[in-house]
């Protein structure tokens, strides 16, 4: 086996305590991070400039009803203002950042008792500005089975169904050559790989790229981000490790934290910031327990892919 490199961080950047942190979003023009607490359904901000003293934090509403509550974040191209595009309880919405009032734009269902027992969880936007989202169960009212189906909205809002019978969906990423699409169904433990054609958005030809093989309990692959090397970073939930893979697929590098319940790094810059949930488990890992729902940050000497706008 090639030589591994390892980073080790020993305390969070943000210590917070998010029931689910998740989604990660470097903003560049502002060097801003922003990420959502799902269980807890807020925004934070915080300028990379000033440091962890300029955090804010906004709840998140909705103005049609429904739960509130932002799963995944997007900028939107030629945005005014506050505006940011998310995938939400219901489907996609345009949210303001600064009031946390929600518009949806698209549902995935009009049928309420779907929309009901189903949530979004992961996503991202493509380089001709589509916005895939990963739909899922809603743990808060049934256990995930594979209903869930991955979507993609047009700039024109068209809907399309891509990915069917799906679990728990995370990260999806691009190749740089535009060529490969990158998809994580979480119990799978397996992150897979299509061939992409930019043109139409279409997808084809599904093969496993990565799969954990520990033997933690309740341990998988959960969100990812892609560097300009070719290079995965996934975080591994369960293990308080992000691992770093190489374009064949091969295990590179590690990155070990404080807490086990890691679920996203993001890019700004050369630095990751990662993300965690709480410790599912306090009283058998009190270490585990002391941050977690915290925000890391290591510097690992690669950019990031640039990261696209939703277009309207």
């Amino acid at each position: 086996m090639a030589d591994i490199q390892r980073w080790t961080v020993t305390e969070p950047y943000l210590h917070l305590d998010c029931g689910l942190g998740e989604a990660p979003f470097y903003e560049e023009a502002g060097h801003r991070l922003r990420f959502v607490d799902i269980v807890k359904k807020k925004l934070h901000v915080v300028d990379l400039h000033k440091g962890p003293s300029s955090l804010v934090t906004v709840d998140l509403q909705d103005s049609v009803g429904a739960p509130p509550g932002a799963r995944i974040t997007a900028d939107v191209d030629g945005a005014e203002g506050d505006e940011i595009m998310v995938g939400a309880k219901y489907g996609y919405a345009i949210v303001n950042r600064t009031t946390g009032a929600m518009q949806y734009l698209r549902k995935f269902s009009e049928d309420p008792e779907q929309g009901k027992r189903m949530r979004s969880n992961d996503g991202a936007v493509d380089t001709s500005g589509r916005f895939w989202v990963g739909t899922m169960n809603d743990p808060a009212i049934t256990d995930p089975t594979d209903v869930g189906v991955v979507f993609r909205l047009d700039p024109d809002l068209t809907l399309h169904r891509m990915i069917e019978k799906v679990t728990i969906p995370n990260s999806i990423g691009w190749s740089a050559d535009d060529t490969t699409m990158f998809f994580t169904d979480s119990p799978t433990k397996t992150i897979s790989r299509f061939d992409y054609d930019a043109a139409s958005g279409s997808i084809s030809n599904r093969r496993p790229y990565f799969t954990y093989e520990g033997d933690e309990e309740g341990a998988a692959p959960d969100g990812f981000a892609l560097d300009v090397e070719g290079c995965l970073w996934t975080a591994v939930y369960g293990t308080g490790k992000v691992l770093r893979v190489s374009p064949e697929g091969k295990l590179i590098g590690e990155i070990r934290l404080p807490t086990r319940c890691v679920t996203c790094p993001r890019f700004a810059g050369e630095d990751l910031f990662i993300t965690s949930a709480a410790e599912e488990d306090p009283k058998a890992h009190p270490e585990s327990a002391k941050y977690g729902g915290s925000v890391f940050q290591v510097h690992v000497g690669v950019q990031g892919m640039p990261i696209r706008k939703w277009k309207r």
